[in-house]
């Protein structure tokens, strides 16, 4: 008997989506083509530091993807 799998709901950059499989962060910033330089992750309003991209996303996350801007 094989087990079905559950899918991972996870919110990021306020779209809503959708994994059957565990992603790490840095697997789901390729996946939905956002940049993995130059930006800042914060999971549930806090900072999730780079060293940590290797980590499996959490199911009901809410992720955002920041990049730094410039000007005056």
């Amino acid at each position: 008997m094989s087990a079905t799998a559950i899918p991972i709901g996870i919110t990021v950059n306020g779209r809503e989506h959708e994994f059957a499989e565990s992603l790490t962060v840095r697997e789901l910033l390729t996946r939905l083509e956002l940049p993995t330089q130059g930006v800042a992750v914060a999971v549930d309003g806090a900072v999730f530091p780079k060293s940590r991209w290797d980590e499996p996303v959490g199911r009901g996350w809410a992720i955002e993807v920041l990049t730094a801007v410039q000007g005056g």
